[in-house]
């Protein structure tokens, strides 16, 4: 059995398929997870055809591992279905606001993380897909998602074909605080991030990208202003679209 201390990304996957009795108990179990006033504020697209895989993948800017999985999974932010309910039981639901996208979408991401940990434990390998929320607009047609539904996490799903290292992580007191937030002083960030870019492997990354520090391969590489900006406001168009702003 896999721990989350030895827990990896995988991006391979074997050619078999993951059975469905399996995925529907590991979705039944995660629904166990918290989730706001007990309304489980989330649903999940599983897709498993070849097409719908491949419709999908553009919104993920074509990462193998869409179309390569035997299965993935869109999660999304759902106020639709509690809306519907309360409609057809003679209530007055007010849930076309932010705040309710924000209830939803935690809901949605512990759901996530949650059936994360479980597929690990059964042998399975998951890929969170950040992309997501980068072009929803592009998932909420493909997927056919109503008002109040807005998708906030995409998961890979399958048999691991490969062991890919463990990646590193900040030390605990890297993002703990006692008490109060403490705040990162010169020596803190050096003492928290020499370690990881000391490793072998970012200054490979630093050297490929031709930068000469590791967070400049986040900041003007990976993770751009202008590349924020854009999709910042792609996201804010598709949270209007659904109806979570006005």
């Amino acid at each position: 059995m896999k721990t989350i201390s030895t827990r990896r990304t995988i991006r391979k996957y074997s050619k078999d398929d993951v059975e469905e009795a399996l995925l529907k108990r590991l979705l039944s179990d995660a629904s166990r997870t918290q989730t706001m006033g007990n309304l489980q504020l989330y649903s999940v697209v599983v897709t498993r055809s070849k097409e719908m895989k491949e419709r999908l993948a553009p919104a993920h800017f074509n990462q193998p591992m869409v179309t390569e999985a035997p299965v993935v999974l869109t999660i999304c932010a759902d106020f639709r279905r509690t809306t519907d309910w309360c409609e057809q039981r003679d209530a007055s639901p007010g849930y076309s606001n932010f705040l309710s996208f924000i209830n939803a979408a935690t809901d949605a991401l512990l759901f996530t993380q949650t059936f994360c940990n479980l597929a690990e434990e059964e042998g399975l390998g998951c890929c969170f897909l950040g992309t997501t929320v980068y072009m929803p607009q592009a998932i909420i047609e493909v997927l056919q998602l109503p008002r109040l539904v807005m998708p906030v996490a995409t998961i890979t799903l399958g048999w691991p074909d490969e062991t890919p290292p463990l990646s590193d992580r900040l030390e605990t007191d890297a993002f703990t605080h006692q008490e109060t937030y403490q705040p990162y002083t010169p020596s803190r960030i050096d003492a928290f991030y020499s370690s990881k870019e000391a490793l072998e492997e970012n200054q490979e990354f630093v050297r490929i990208n031709g930068k000469s520090t590791l967070a400049q391969v986040f900041t003007d590489c990976r993770y751009t202003k202008k590349d924020n900006e854009a999709m910042s406001e792609g996201l804010l168009q598709a949270l209007k679209q659904q109806g979570f702003l006005p």
